[in-house]
This record gives C-alpha cells, structure tokens and sequence, in this order.
C-alpha cells in the first residue's frame, strides 16, 4: 500500500501527516485508522475535515490545540495538531524518538525525514533526538520502553544514558498517563524482554512497588525461577501461546470490551501479577522446607486493587485483572477433579463465564513457567492436555451456553422466608447462584426448595 492510495489522505491536500501512522506504514503495519496531522490552523482545518468526512469534531486539548475528528463509521479518526514552530522540520525537532520524527507532505505525497527517522526503523534502533524532551515530558521515558516492546528495536547508547540521567523523574507525570503507556506497553509483542529492561533501570520497582517483594522469594521445588523471573517468564509464555492462537482464540483476545485496550494486553498485565499475593503468604515448613503460600491467589485478588486503582485503572478493569489473579489455579484444580464429568466442566464455564479463554491462557503461561525438581515433564504435558481438553469443552458447548436466569431476586426470598435484610439474605443468595452454576438448581420450584433448606443450614 502506498500512502497516497490511503483512503481518506487521498482527499486531504493539506499539511503533514505525523507520528504513528507514518511509523507503521514505514514498519509495513496495516491498517491505518488513527491519522496524526499537524498543520497551521489546525481548529479551523479540523472542522473543514469534519465537514468533507460527515464526522464528529471533539476538542482533545484546547490550550495545544489538539482536536480529533471521527469519522462516520466510527472506527476511522484523524487528530489534527498545530504546528510547533514555523516549519515542519522544526515541529519534528521537539518530538521524542527519531522513528516519529518523520512527516509525510499530504500536498507533494513526499516524506521528510530530516532526522533520518527511516534509517533508525532500517536498522532496528530506537534513538532519541534530545535530551531536554525528557525533561520537557518525562513520560517519554515510559514511552521509549512502550516502543521497544512494541516493535522490538534496541535501544541506543545514548538513549540508555538519557534515561539513566531523567529516570528520577518517571513518576511526575499524571498517573492517567502513565496507566496508559503501561497498557500500551503491556499490549507489545516484546513485553516480556522490556519489562526486564524496565528493571535494569530500577524503573519497574517505580511503577510496581511490590517488584521489590516478588525478588525476594527464591526458587523452590515447583519453581526453578524466584518470583520476580517466574511472573516475567509467564508474560513471556502468554506472549508465545498468543502467536501460536488460533484464529479463533486470538479473536477473542484481541476484542476490546473495557478499559479501552484489547484483552491480551490486560492478561498479560494480570500474569505479571497473578502470584501478587505469595510474599505476605510466604512460609517454609520446618521439618520439610517446603515452600507454602496458602492462599495466595484470594490475597493477590484483594492485594491489586488498591495498587491499580492508584494507577487510575477502571473499574471493570481492576475486576477483569482481580478475577485472573484469584482464579489463576483454578482451571488446573478443574482437571485435576477425581471425576472430571461434564458437569464439572460445564459449571467451570458457567462461573468463568466471558473470561474462560483468558483463564486457561493463564493457567497454561503459568504451568509452563514453573519447572522445579518437583515437577516433571509429565506432569507438565498431562497439565496442559487437560487444559486443552477444558478449553475444547468450552468451544463445543459455547454456542449452547446462556447466561443464567435470576430465578429469586431478594425482595422475592425476603418474602418466601419471612426474613429481613441481613447477612444471612446476602450468604442464602450467594448459595443460590453457587446452586445453579452447578447445575443443582434449574427452575423457581427448586429455586424456593433450595433455599427454604438453606435458611435452617445458614446460622443467622
């Protein structure tokens, strides 16, 4: 594809197009849909674009004049930027790496690229232009690590330096920011080597604090790695087993149903921090030596909200990365059941309900990362043979799979037992919905038996 044969920039006759776009189209990456323009005028331009395409214009950032025009179909947008000083070359200037240091003309169809921005991709490196742009935005420093694990490039001697000179500052940007470059960052094919770069730096213990508890656990008999290297490890394998996905699989994981980013980046994020809670479980057995973490998946659910919230995380995201995190075992645990029936399968599905691809993509990173003297190659195969098996149970009933119907709401169960608003309403409601995930209850008649028998086991 050329750029001029693009759909939409063949209608535009005016200024340069910047940034991503130029990047990925100069990386072979298709398609375009987010397409950064930077002209003289820009809020004026902006609704002429909105007029000529039918789209939307929103105002982005009205102190640098920034404003977005969506298109019609809603998946298309062009954000349009004022130019930074008089000329192209001098707006190029103030960008952070030389790979987004290059223009294309909209009204000649020609690059520039007075940095030698095309040179940088060539080769595969990621340089900076200057130093004084990390002081001007220190989230520059996070974006560098973003790029690298997103294209995989190797960063320059002199961009090691700069970060090494600025990093004190990583941390002064708005935590909206921030969150934003981790999600991107843990969206990349090379997540798993940045993230240990990140570390070289001492950057990762800035962002994740508790880095500094996951070094302190060692290895033990199930795990051949200490913590720290054992959650990078598993991002490392999510990454392997999303390019080995099938279509199908990988669909899924690249939908975007919250937070703004596609699933992938958030499970891999959530693999990363799956064992969060095995330090503050962390004992050793006196007469065995063996390494317990009792719990450690309830206490690691509990443990991230607080640590995602401060990073700005929403809502629906902290309760996607909460629910991996606390159900991590439990896909290995459903086939390890003496009788795997099909009712267990089924009611593994009911519970997990929209996550259960995800679910078993962890569970499988995670056996494959833990290699101790304690566990053999067989009991890694007969792992993830069981794991595939749950995971082609899912697919075969998922068609047939509906979501369960609310047989007694509280007012209805207040009613049949004659009880008012307690603790002991919310435990028999709880009950309920466990009975029919498992399939123990299916109408309202058995709905009402069940918990008529529920309210004499429940104590009040």
């Amino acid at each position: 594809m050329n750029l001029k044969d693009d759909f939409i920039l063949s209608k535009i006759n005016e200024g340069y197009l910047v940034g991503g776009a130029v990047r990925d189209f100069l990386m072979g990456k298709e398609p375009i849909v987010d397409r950064d323009i930077a002209i003289k005028g820009a809020e004026n331009f902006a609704h002429k674009l909105e007029q000529d395409f039918d789209g939307t214009f929103i105002p982005l950032d009205e102190e640098n004049k920034i404003y977005r025009v969506v298109l019609s179909d809603k998946v298309n947008y062009i954000d349009v930027t004022e130019l930074q000083g008089n000329t192209i070359e001098e707006d190029l200037q103030r960008r952070d790496f030389k790979i987004n240091a290059i223009a294309y003309n909209l009204k000649t169809k020609e690059f520039i690229d007075p940095l030698n921005g095309r040179n940088d991709i060539k080769n595969k490196i990621l340089s900076h232009i200057k130093d004084e742009n990390f002081k001007e935005d220190p989230l520059r420093i996070l974006r560098a690590f973003r790029f690298i694990a997103v294209t995989g490039f190797e960063p320059t001697e002199d961009l090691k330096n700069a970060i090494t000179k600025y990093k004190n500052l990583i941390l002064l940007p708005s935590k909206e920011r921030i969150m934003y470059e981790i999600m991107k960052l843990f969206g990349g094919e090379y997540c798993s080597k940045t993230l240990l770069l990140m570390d070289e730096f001492g950057i990762l213990e800035d962002i994740f604090p508790c880095v500094k508890e996951f070094k302190q656990v060692p290895p033990n008999s199930h795990h051949h790695l200490d913590l720290f290297h054992h959650l990078i490890e598993t991002v490392r394998n999510i990454e392997f087993l999303y390019q080995e996905a099938s279509p199908q699989e990988q669909e899924h994981l690249n939908k975007t149903d919250f937070g703004g980013f596609p699933r992938i980046n958030h499970l891999k994020l959530a693999g990363f921090l799956h064992d969060l809670g095995k330090f503050s479980t962390w004992t050793i057995e006196e007469t065995t030596g063996r390494h317990r973490f009792i719990k450690h998946d309830d206490v690691g659910a509990k443990m991230c909200v607080p640590i995602l919230r401060d990073l700005k995380f929403s809502k629906k995201q902290i309760e996607y990365i909460s629910f991996m995190i606390k159900n991590h075992i439990y896909p290995s645990n459903v086939i390890a059941s003496p009788e795997l029936s099909e009712k267990v399968m089924m009611r593994y599905l009911r519970k997990t309900g929209d996550n259960v691809i995800d679910n078993i993509y962890l569970a499988k990173a995670d056996r494959l990362s833990a290699r101790g003297q304690d566990i053999t190659e067989e009991i890694i195969k007969s792992n993830i043979e069981g794991l595939d098996k749950l995971l082609k149970f899912y697919f075969d009933k998922k068609e047939s799979l509906k979501p369960l119907p609310k047989l007694l709401d509280g007012n209805e169960i207040m009613k049949i037992l004659n009880i008012s608003p307690s603790h002991k309403l919310g435990e028999i409601i709880d009950a309920l919905k466990e009975a029919q995930i498992s399939g123990d209850v299916n109408n309202i008649d058995e709905a009402i038996s069940f918990v008529k028998k529920a309210s004499h086991s429940i104590a009040k």
